[in-house]
This record gives C-alpha cells, structure tokens and sequence, in this order.
C-alpha cells in the first residue's frame, strides 16, 4: 500500500468510524448511569478530591513515558536510533491515534507504525516490527499482573462466578497469544507466500495495492523482525520498561477509589485492569463503552462496592487514563503534524 493510500484512508474512513464509535460509547455510559442512578452517581462523584484525580493523570504520563522507552530499545535494535524527547511526542501521538480508532486496542498496530514511520527516519516495515515487538513484550506484564491478582482472589476464596469467563479468556490469550507468535514465526515464509497469492488478483483492481511492493515489505520486515531477535539482552532491558509501564497503567483505578472515597486493593486492581481492558477489543475508540460497562461489572462483583460508588470509580478511572491520554496525545499529534 503506498502512502496516498494509506493517507486517504487514515483521513476519511477512519475519522467516519471514530465518530460513529464516540457517539455510539456515549450513549451507552449515558444508559449505564441512567440505570445506576443519576443522583446517586452525581452523589458520589461531588465529593472526589483532585489530588488523586491529578496523582492518576500523572501515572498515565509516566506509564506513557516508560512504554516509549521499550519503544526506544527496540528501534535502537533495528538500526533507527531516536532521541527519546522526540520519541515522547510521537509516542503520546501514536497513542492518540490508536485511542480515536475502533479496534485501535485490538489491532491498530499497522497505523502506529505508519505514525511513527512518517515522524522518524524508520521505515514503515521497521516501525511495524518495533511496534508488534513492544505489544508483545507489553503482554508479559498483562498477563503476569492478571496471575497476582486472580491468585489473590483464590487466596481470598472470593472468584464469583460471572468473572469466571475473564478469568477463562485472560488465560486463553496467556496461552494463545505466545502460541500464535511462534506458529507465525515458524511459518512466515509459508504465510507470506498465502499472503501474495491473496494480494496478486487484488492488486490488479486496487490502485494503492501491488503484490510487488507487499513482497518488498514482507521481506523488509522479516529482516527487522530478525534483527530484534538477534538481540535477547536488549529485549530484556525493554522488559523491564514493560513492567514499569504497567505498573504506572493499572495504578490510576487505585488512585480513582481514593478519589471517591473507596479502597480498591492493589492486589485486586492488578486483575481488574487487565481483565477490563479485554473490553478494549471492542469497535468503539480506546474501547469505550465497553470498558467502563466492564470495570462497573468488576467493581461491583470482585471489590464488593455498591454501584454509585463503582461507576464513579470506573468514569475516573477512564478520564485520568483514557481522556487524559487522549487530551495530551491530541496535543501531541497536533505538535507532530507541525514539525513534519
């Protein structure tokens, strides 16, 4: 795909579907508060203190800031050394993007990679390969801070049953996803070849498609994809950002229960986190909707917090890490599309 095209598609399809997907999620928090109580919930959001409110809207930043860093790493690895300020900024622009886009959690890796490939001196098949690998080091900590808190909660002998199925499917992608990254591995030749014989009578239709140029690109990014693996110490000092950054991630619903008065244990809030954020591969932006629909859910079941208090919790839980994310990286994206 050349970069009209994918240019053209970032700046009609995908603002439709973005606004779609906004007016769509606001309609079902309006619902959701509607049947938790409008009073109650004004109730419990009056009295919330701004100091916690600011500490989770700083946590994002530094989570941000950390994932930038395992973003550095890698791009260092494939030869594209940046300055990490200038890397911030495209970091937090990039998370703007994904964040606009329906299904931008669940698979928005490609535009990222276009993000970064247009502010950096990467080529788009290096910025796709930096981009995959940081998700998948990202998926570590997922799974390891979703294993305290489930182990906390058989601990506690309290696994309700409608939890059941998150606890079901965070296992299934901890065994899953590093499996399909090692079958993809192994047979990414094959799959290449499958690929090209797919695109070949497309191209001949498509204006912005050439099976030459995905032959190219297929190459090109095996190439990065094998530099990075030639390299396992790098990977590990990535890692380590990795943890940071979720760490930093999961810490504002903590900061959102003391806003409002509630105790959400930190223990609890590292199942919690990633197993709403399962909800995040729905086809709204950043999930919307559907993650807070889930963290009211979890709140009420796991924490044991009635349902004023836990959809309060969960709205301020999503403004210091999604708005907040989203306000910032909108800024960024703005400060990015000036310098280019």
């Amino acid at each position: 795909m050349t970069e009209e095209g994918i240019s053209d598609l970032v700046s009609r399809k995908r603002a439709v579907q973005a606004g779609l997907g906004f007016l769509v999620a606001f309609a079902v928090i309006y619902l959701l508060a509607v049947g938790v109580g409008l009073d109650e919930l004004q109730q419990a959001l009056s009295g919330a203190q701004l100091r916690w409110i600011a500490a989770g809207c700083l946590s994002t930043a530094l989570c941000l800031v950390a994932w930038t860093r395992v973003w550095q790493i890698v791009l260092r690895v494939v030869g594209t050394p940046v300055g990490f300020r200038k890397l911030v900024v495209t970091f937090y622009a990039a998370t703007f993007a994904n964040y606009v886009t329906p299904l931008g959690q669940a698979g928005g890796e490609p535009f990222i990679a276009y993000v970064l490939s247009r502010d950096t001196e990467a080529s788009y098949e290096d910025s796709l390969a930096s981009v995959v690998t940081a998700d998948l080091l990202n998926l570590l900590p997922f799974f390891s801070f979703a294993g305290i808190g489930f182990a906390a909660l058989l601990w506690q002998a309290s696994l309700p049953e409608a939890v059941r199925p998150l606890v079901l499917g965070l296992a299934a992608m901890a065994i899953g996803v590093p499996l399909l990254a090692v079958v993809i591995w192994q047979y990414r030749f094959p799959l290449g070849r499958f690929a090209l014989r797919v695109v070949t009578p497309v191209a001949r239709r498509i204006r912005f498609v050439s099976a030459d140029g995905l032959r190219e690109r297929l190459r090109d990014l095996n190439t990065a994809f094998e530099r990075i693996a030639e390299d396992p110490r790098a990977l590990a000092h990535a890692l380590v950002y990795s943890y940071v950054g979720w760490v930093f991630f999961a810490l504002p619903l903590y900061f959102a229960g003391l806003a409002v008065g509630e105790l959400v244990p930190l223990l609890l809030v590292f199942f919690v986190v990633p197993a709403s954020t399962l909800a995040g591969m729905v086809p709204s932006p950043g999930g919307l909707g559907a993650v807070e629909t889930a963290l009211l859910g979890l709140l009420v079941a796991i924490v044991g917090l009635s349902q004023a208090p836990a959809f309060a919790v969960a709205l301020l839980y999503r403004v210091e890490s999604y708005a907040f994310a989203l306000v910032t990286g909108g800024i960024a994206a703005v400060w990015v599309v000036g310098r280019n």
